[in-house]
């Protein structure tokens, strides 16, 4: 398994968790809409490192924003395999077809 596999199946786990055992399932007891809230100021300080151009803070950043986005979609009910499939799917049409679908 990956890092990032590891790391769904953790928040997945963490969703039946006790809120004060775990920051994980803390977030997800405060609704989808925290969680999302959250991810937002994760994904806004990754933006910041890479305009700034830190390397390192960047992949920090951008770890602490893939965290957040798995919590929210998984306040949803959205796996990291429906993320997957989603991928999987769009690999079949170019980036400039799947974008003029919309």
């Amino acid at each position: 398994m990956s890092a990032l596999h590891d790391l769904a199946a953790t928040i997945a786990a963490r969703k039946e968790a006790d809120p004060d055992s775990s920051w994980t399932a803390k977030l997800l007891s405060k609704g989808p809409e925290k969680c999302a809230e959250k991810f937002g100021e994760e994904a806004v300080e990754a933006i910041i490192e890479a305009v700034k151009g830190d390397r390192d803070r960047l992949a920090s950043e951008a770890a602490d924003a893939l965290y957040h986005l798995l919590v929210m979609c998984a306040a949803r009910d959205v796996s990291l395999a429906d993320i997957e499939a989603e991928l999987a799917r769009r690999q079949s049409q170019s980036g400039l077809a799947e974008k003029a679908a919309r």
